[in-house]
């Protein structure tokens, strides 16, 4: 995908395509192939694959098989999967046949990791991510850099659930090594994140980026654990959950700042498998608080109030545009096939095609 990128850029600075300094970022979600399925959705289905194997070798186990649940209750499709594993166990003979073998050791493992998992998926790299605090989607995501000429100049493909801001200085490296010149950086509240802004400082950049104090990463604890999600204005903890209430608490005993505080869902968290040293057994309540206060977060919203900040700004709306073209025009609306690694060859393909496109109309453009 760098390679087909770098050929793109490459060309356009060939033929004189490419006039500014500045790049846009921005994420884009891609659907998983295959749908989320509930845990007993995804018992059933397994369940009837070991099934089917066993029949094909003996008809007559359907009568040694237990009645199916007749209700949607999870412990009663579990406790009949137990039973359908124990009458296949009991016969010998039919677990040498290397098909059933095999499911059957597969829905071994299903069942006991059920405790673990809150959904499945044909899709191993797939994950839920956050479009707003009331909407989410099971996929992957796109982090990408776009130059005023609406040439994509860089790209990383996430799974769903990994926050935009993150990603900020590797889509800018992956940029200059192009061979683009840049000056400037555009994007949303995502990317105003503090780390963000002294990467920029320290490059000699412009972040066009407008704060949000719930964005920043400074003076909050465990900030590699919780990462704000900015379409839903809400903290995502390590496990992909999402908080479901957010409050503001003044002055704390030390006198320091006031502190927003996120609730999660303790519902989740009891059954969560990375509850360990963050959830404490028996707890009422999860919560995640950070503070708001940073000299580059001062010098920002400075920043902010220039006529420079605000021109560029006008800018951003190009790559939503660009985004749209990518999903509506070439398909990355949805994977063509599982794993992250599909989606990067197709990323890749869909990319090198809206750039030669766009060289070429560039082309037309530059000889009218």
């Amino acid at each position: 995908m760098d390679l087909l990128i770098e050929k793109t850029i490459g060309i356009a600075l060939d033929h004189g395509l490419i006039e500014g300094a500045s790049i846009i970022v921005d994420a884009t979600h891609t659907k998983a192939r295959y749908n989320q399925k509930s845990p007993k959705m995804f018992l059933m289905e397994k369940s009837k694959l070991l099934r089917k194997a066993v029949y094909k070798v003996d008809e007559k186990m359907k009568e040694k098989f237990p009645q199916k649940p007749t209700n949607d209750e999870l412990a009663d499709e579990l406790e009949y999967t137990r039973k359908v594993i124990q009458a296949v166990e009991n016969e010998e003979a039919l677990c040498q046949y290397p098909k059933v073998k095999e499911k059957l050791n597969y829905l071994k493992e299903v069942v006991e990791d059920h405790e673990e998992r809150l959904s499945y998926s044909d899709d191993p790299d797939a994950r839920v991510g956050h479009k707003t605090a009331d909407s989410s989607f099971f996929g992957y995501k796109t982090h990408m850099a776009m130059n005023e000429e609406r040439l994509i100049t860089a790209a990383v493909m996430t799974t769903g659930e990994k926050t935009d801001g993150k990603y900020l200085q590797s889509l800018i490296k992956k940029s200059r090594k192009t061979g683009m010149t840049i000056d400037t950086v555009i994007g949303d509240k995502a990317y105003s994140e503090k780390e963000n802004i002294q990467y920029a400082n320290k490059n000699d950049l412009k972040l066009v980026a407008s704060l949000n104090g719930t964005v920043t990463q400074g003076f909050r604890k465990k900030e590699n654990e919780f990462e704000f999600n900015k379409d839903a204005g809400m903290y995502v903890c390590k496990a992909g959950h999402i908080a479901f209430k957010k409050i503001i608490i003044g002055k704390n005993r030390h006198g320091k700042n006031p502190r927003d505080t996120y609730f999660f869902d303790v519902e989740k968290c009891k059954v969560c498998p990375l509850r360990e040293g963050c959830y404490k057994d028996g707890a009422k309540s999860k919560s995640y608080s950070t503070t708001i206060k940073s000299t580059e977060h001062t010098e920002q919203e400075a920043f902010q109030e220039s006529d420079y900040f605000k021109m560029k700004m006008k800018e951003r709306y190009k790559i939503e545009a660009k985004n749209s073209e990518l999903k509506h025009r070439h398909g990355f609306e949805t994977a063509s096939s599982p794993g992250l690694f599909g989606l990067q060859i197709q990323g890749a393909t869909a990319i090198f095609a809206v750039n030669m496109k766009r060289i070429q109309t560039l082309l037309k453009e530059k000889v009218s």
